[in-house]
């Protein structure tokens, strides 16, 4: 015990983004922390101080509490079982195409779990999962564990944002414990008072799993409102930034994730829609809203590309520049990102692409064929007929605009972030295209 807190030992299965930040910052609070993942390679690279992710920070902290001794890496399930008094199942959850939520890592992570457990362990999904699952990972264990050893499951959702995870997890707004008895409550509240954070909610298990899939729709729902908005301020020469800065200030309301834009994407708004929407109907209700947010979400898409078209006419043999291929700053995951999306749709129409992200040219390179990754966003402005901002970084706001405009065959810049003032690109040439705004 330090500074008044009970230090615990506490195991991850899953070594992935939630597995890892979420290990590293238990660790960096002084808790013992073991991360187990089923890649061995993946676990040699990061006993070697390398990240398979970039995350601002996340680098620094583990390699400054592996150091420490507070942190380490196994592929061994049984040893992180026997280390942990907490057992997090931080695993993928990846959706099928009807929307439902593939479950398999969750079942495989469940029976291992129990095959090697054998003593009192608090086991905690971590992972996003449907509302049940925590009670079909306890039978679960209960069928496997044949040395009849006594746990506790607890769901524990995460709330990171890609690009300030760190930030989310060491500063939490609320901790969500969802439990089935009281007994695993305090070893809970334990683990997390080094956090200091203001709200410790707990619920029942089913609640709790819940609770994360209606936060994200939500968002979701937020931003795609912040879209159709834009639709109509373009329609009546409004501007959709004035319109939801006034509505931001009514503290029902809130001006977070109201901006428009060309829309959401990442490993979770997505995903966690579509189960949501999946759950909704395996409980006989159809929830049209979340399937309107989906159509809104791909309709903005289909608007920016048609803006590109108006202005070139045709696509083919044109050459266009995309500055950001993440599917938001500050992290390096493409999945469901729209410049993926926007990239294909315009290669298919003829379109030669050039394209630079300070982060994600790796992995986009990996599943995009024929784009020319450039060194910086001059590069890849460089002879290009349009310039599309899809992803909206810090250091493209401060982009030499005369600079920028030297680089371009045509001064034509659509700015899917809404990134610069539309008076400011006029008065430097540019022809500026936005979104919701005159």
């Amino acid at each position: 015990m330090i500074w008044g807190f009970v230090f615990m030992k506490v195991t991850l299965v899953g070594s992935g983004y939630v597995g890892l930040v979420t290990g590293a910052c238990f660790a960096d609070k002084g808790h013992s922390v073991i991360c187990v993942d089923n890649d061995a390679k993946k676990v040699d690279m990061l006993r070697e101080g390398s990240i398979p992710i970039y995350e601002p920070g996340l680098e620094e902290l583990v390699k400054r509490n592996v150091s420490a001794g507070r942190l380490k890496f196994t592929s061994n399930t049984e040893e992180g079982v026997e280390h942990g008094q907490i057992v997090f199942i931080a695993v993928p959850t990846p959706p099928y195409e009807d929307g439902s939520v593939d479950l398999s890592f969750m079942e495989a992570v469940a029976r291992a779990i129990a095959g090697c457990l054998r003593k009192y362990t608090i086991i905690v999904d971590k992972s996003t999962v449907p509302v049940k699952t925590g009670e079909k990972v306890a039978e679960t264990i209960r069928r496997y564990n044949k040395q009849k050893a006594d746990f506790d499951v607890v769901s524990n959702p995460e709330f990171l944002r890609e690009g300030s995870a760190i930030e989310d997890l060491m500063n939490p707004d609320r901790i969500v414990v969802g439990v089935m008895n009281e007994r695993p409550v305090p070893f809970l509240r334990e683990l997390y008072a080094p956090f200091a954070c203001p709200h410790f909610i707990v619920t029942d298990i089913n609640s709790a799993e819940l609770i994360k899939h209606a936060s994200n729709s939500f968002l979701a729902l937020k931003i795609s409102y912040a879209n159709a908005l834009s639709v109509i301020c373009e329609a009546s020469g409004a501007d959709v930034e004035e319109v939801v800065n006034g509505m931001g200030f009514d503290k029902r309301i809130g001006r977070h994730f109201l901006n428009a834009g060309i829309g959401y994407g990442g490993s979770c708004f997505p995903k966690d829609l579509s189960s949501f929407i999946k759950i909704g109907e395996q409980l006989g209700y159809e929830f049209r809203i979340l399937k309107e947010v989906q159509q809104i979400n791909a309709d903005v898409l289909r608007r920016f590309i048609n803006k590109l078209r108006d202005e070139l006419w045709v696509l083919k043999d044109k050459t266009v520049g995309v500055l950001g291929l993440a599917f938001k700053p500050n992290t390096d995951d493409i999945r469901s990102a729209p410049a993926i999306e926007i990239i294909r749709i315009i290669q298919e129409e003829g379109a030669h692409v050039r394209a630079y992200d300070p982060q994600a040219m790796g992995k986009a390179a990996a599943i995009l064929k024929n784009v020319k990754m450039c060194q910086d966003a001059y590069e890849a402005a460089k002879g290009c007929d349009a310039l599309m901002i899809v992803t909206e970084w810090d250091e493209f706001r401060k982009l030499d605009l005369a600079r920028l405009k030297s680089e371009l065959a045509h001064p034509l810049v659509l700015d899917g972030r809404n990134l610069f003032n539309p008076e400011e690109m006029a008065a430097q040439g540019f022809t500026y295209k936005s979104v919701g705004r005159p």
